[in-house]
């Protein structure tokens, strides 16, 4: 399928997968063609590697047939697109009639034709054109066209599905549990979420690949709250969450935290290398609580409505199908149509755990660029400090609120603890108290 490369282009724009083999080795290159049990990749420089589906890690294995299939469509089209050009037998049917009256007269009349038609120039001519005519129709092609086959060039007309306008009576449903921590609204295009940024369950324990920072409330309100499109629609090509969307969300949880695509914009998976707590979450640059991984344990409240909504308007629900049967099987965005003919995306423990493409059409921040690009309109963190660096061997072992606007964050490193304890007042000043293991502290303020 497809054709053997010649798409490298060398430049700062040129982009290239990186896929994993279950020996843990990385390969780059792009998706060129596969042939009988092997995707052939087209690397730096134009060169092509093959490699076996069956040595590509399982996720890997999913996009090689993913695109297999796609280009299997793109191609099965023109494959009967041959068209019959042979001459039928009844186009001779005209010069068999002539020749078999010719004969029988002349066995029952030699001189009928003698007198008519050999010695008569009237007779000659007319016989004369008659025969041509008849040639001409029995060497033209045929018209008519075998049934099992399509016309040489096929005239592929994309189908255009309308998909209803989403009731915001069933989104807000959806957010009721949550509220009111948080706050919606809507209009006609979009559904807007309003939130502090802080869940109401705990966070961070669990960590144990830490970045230093820690949760603090976020303007998620007015004009920087969350919009989800109340008309969403098919995208002609879904974008893919392994080569894009490494930064800003990807789905809005209904308690008000954003979801941020499985990998981390260093295109790692944050889950496996442990910078996920037990919720699924931890902070970014900017002190924001956010996901990675799907809020399951939003069901627990929720039970069958949605426990998320994507950025291109679909749902997304957790193990269970809205009508509370076991969930069916899962295409390569990560959802299926539903049994109400509507998609949604499903929520699950293993990668790409919410979004695995974007099935919806969604605008693109020009100001990004792939694979840190992002899905605008998007609300925006406001840090209160400058970005902390990744702390080696600590681990987060405890988490817990002090008054009403400050946390106490317990972390293990070796055998000794140390502490983050930090809050702020109403006029959004913020203090940090840092205790390392060997007790020194360290007290900083920072004005939002």
């Amino acid at each position: 399928m497809a054709h053997e490369g010649g798409h490298y282009a060398n430049g700062k724009d040129m982009v290239l997968n990186t896929w994993k083999l279950k020996s843990g080795e990385l390969i780059q290159g792009n998706f060129s063609f596969a042939k009988e049990d092997r995707v052939f990749l087209e690397q730096e420089g134009g060169q092509i590697k093959s490699i076996y589906i069956h040595d590509l890690s399982v996720q890997d294995q999913k996009l090689a047939r993913f695109k297999i299939a796609h280009y299997a469509q793109l191609n099965d089209v023109y494959l009967n697109s041959n068209q019959d050009t042979s001459y039928p037998l009844s186009n001779f049917l005209p010069l068999c009639i002539i020749g078999l009256l010719l004969w029988l007269v002349y066995t029952f009349n030699k001189e009928l034709i003698q007198v008519y038609i050999l010695n008569s120039k009237i007779g000659s001519a007319a016989f004369s054109v008659f025969f041509i005519f008849s040639i001409l129709i029995a060497c033209s092609k045929s018209t008519t066209t075998n049934s099992n086959n399509s016309t040489v060039n096929p005239i592929v007309v994309p189908i255009t599905v309308t998909i209803p306008k989403t009731s915001f009576e069933f989104m807000d449903s959806a957010f009721a549990a949550f509220k009111p921590s948080i706050s919606t609204r809507w209009d006609d295009t979009y559904f807007y979420i309003a939130s502090t940024g802080i869940p109401n369950h705990n966070m961070m324990i669990g960590i144990t690949n830490w970045q230093q920072q820690v949760p603090i409330t976020q303007p998620y309100n007015g004009t920087n709250s969350w919009s989800i499109p109340l008309q969403p629609a098919y995208a002609a090509t879904p974008l893919s969450t392994k080569t894009n969307l490494m930064k800003g969300a990807v789905a809005v949880a209904v308690n008000g935290i954003p979801i941020f695509n499985a990998l981390n914009n260093r295109g790692e998976d944050s889950y496996k290398i442990g910078e996920l707590d037990n919720w699924g979450g931890h902070c970014g640059k900017g002190d924001d609580y956010h996901y990675h991984a799907a809020p399951m344990h939003l069901s627990t409240l929720n039970g069958l409505k949605p426990i998320a909504f994507a950025v291109d308007g679909f749902p997304v629900y957790g193990s269970k199908e809205p009508d509370g049967a076991s969930m069916i099987a899962l295409d390569t965005c990560h959802g299926h149509n539903g049994t109400n003919g509507l998609y949604h995306y499903h929520g699950t423990t293993d990668y790409p755990y919410v979004i695995g493409a974007l099935k919806g059409k969604v605008t693109l921040d020009p100001a990004t660029t792939a694979p840190e690009n992002q899905v605008i309109p998007q609300a925006f963190t406001k840090p209160v400090r400058p970005a902390t660096s990744p702390l080696s061997g600590a681990a987060i072992t405890d988490f817990t609120a002090v008054g009403t606007n400050g946390y106490l964050l317990t972390y293990k490193r070796g055998t000794k603890n140390g502490y983050i304890k930090y809050s702020w007042d109403l006029n959004n000043k913020y203090t940090f108290i840092l205790t390392d293991t060997s007790g020194n502290a360290v007290t900083s303020t920072y004005q939002r």
